[in-house]
């Protein structure tokens, strides 16, 4: 395949594996300005899928790293409320969401992280609607990714500039399996696959998660109702989606209170155009109780007091170390990827759908079933060829999991 038909499947995989657009549905495209020819794409295909109405948000990195370089305290912690009845109305709509990520992960290097931390805040705050939407995959919804110069640059700086962009590109292709043969339909073995993992763990009713690794000793306790889950969401209506392109994982909920222990990151977290890493976190019931960083400490600790839920675990996802992207030795600074190559953890917010009856749950319920709740789920990576992980059943028997990095069955 040449690079223009890879393109094209790209689109047609992102409009109907991603989103699968459906007929009459509104779709909205956020993105940056260095998207704009793969987006017109997207848009043709959605449009070919049947969609209603096709409407793309673009930003511009100098106009986002303006802004918190210029804006007012007042408008800092502001979000514009006809940015939050945007994606209100798609959703009253059954639309469809997709996210065509390729920003500089260094963006907003330097900003001070009182400033991130409150916009952060304030759009949390106004996207309470639209971010239960997602949380319980009430929408379609989808994240892929394109590279841009200085994305690249990040991720191959060994190479000549000139062949930075082209070498991510055909990275991308290979992480979600286009270049040779019908990547839909790899795709949808791909998720056969997630899903018997998936099974497998749900028939065990594991407990706890037991983790060891250099810098990590941690106990993860999990809801008591719990379900794992693959890349493959299901909206209200049964239609599927995938959530992230590329996806590796298999996930589930912990439980609010049931985490103690240490855990030491395994690769750099992306976070608002900054890069935090070299981080430890030590949690008791639940709880970040201390955390180190060799980068990023300050904003790693805004992130933990953006409210009561950010210092508390959402997710526990399990991929293994010879997984393709890992076994690709890239690091691409980008938490679609980075989180596909590792086991990872997320701080915040809990998806109502990892436990039984959870989706039907308003977020202010979740609680109830022992899931934590906040503005904000952030992944990070904390998994390696050195981990092991044994799962608890309930007569407190330990069972291999995962051994040195990889599935233990």
């Amino acid at each position: 395949m040449n690079f223009n038909e890879k393109l094209a499947q790209y689109a047609e995989l992102a409009v109907q594996v991603g989103m699968n657009v459906q007929k009459g549905q509104p779709v909205l495209i956020n993105t940056t300005t260095d998207a704009v020819e793969f987006a017109r794409l997207v848009v043709a295909e959605a449009y070919k899928a049947g969609a209603s109405r096709v409407t793309v948000n673009f930003t511009d990195e100098f106009v986002s790293r303006a802004f918190y370089e210029n804006a007012s305290e007042e408008e800092i912690n502001h979000y514009p409320e006809w940015a939050a009845k945007q994606r209100d109305e798609l959703i009253a709509k059954n639309g469809a969401l997709l996210w065509i990520d390729s920003e500089d992960p260094d963006l907003l290097e330097g900003i001070p992280s009182s400033r991130i931390s409150a916009q952060q805040k304030a759009g949390g705050k106004a996207l309470e609607n639209y971010r239960n939407a997602v949380m319980s995959d009430k929408i379609a919804w989808s994240i892929i990714a394109i590279p841009s110069e200085k994305w690249a640059k990040k991720v191959f700086p060994h190479l000549p500039e000139e062949e930075q962009v082209n070498a991510l590109w055909e990275t991308i292709f290979s992480t979600v399996r286009i270049g040779e043969g019908n990547a839909v339909e790899k795709w949808h073995t791909h998720i056969e696959e997630l899903e018997s993992r998936a099974t497998m763990l749900n028939e065990k009713h594991y407990k706890k998660l037991h983790y060891k690794a250099p810098g990590t000793d941690l106990t993860i306790e999990l809801a008591e109702k719990h379900i794992w889950l693959s890349g493959a969401s299901k909206t209200p209506a049964g239609v599927p989606f995938i959530a992230n392109m590329p996806t590796e994982e298999v996930y589930t909920a912990p439980l609010r209170s049931g985490v103690n222990g240490t855990v030491s990151n395994t690769k750099p977290l992306v976070y608002s155009g900054n890069v935090i890493d070299g981080f430890v976190l030590t949690f008791k019931d639940g709880k970040v109780v201390d955390v180190k960083a060799e980068k990023g400490e300050d904003l790693l600790k805004e992130l933990l007091n953006t409210d009561e839920g950010s210092a508390y675990l959402g997710e526990v996802a399990l991929v293994p170390h010879e997984s393709p992207i890992s076994s690709s030795n890239i690091l691409f600074y980008n938490t679609l990827f980075d989180e596909n190559a590792s086991n990872h953890l997320a701080l915040g917010g809990a998806y109502g759908t990892n436990v039984e009856g959870g989706r039907d749950l308003t977020e202010s319920q979740l609680p109830s079933v022992g899931l934590n709740t906040s503005i904000t789920h952030e992944d990070f990576m904390v998994g390696s060829a050195e981990m092991d992980i044994d799962g608890e059943l309930a007569d407190g028997t330990l069972e291999p999991i995962f051994r040195k990095g990889n599935w233990a069955f």
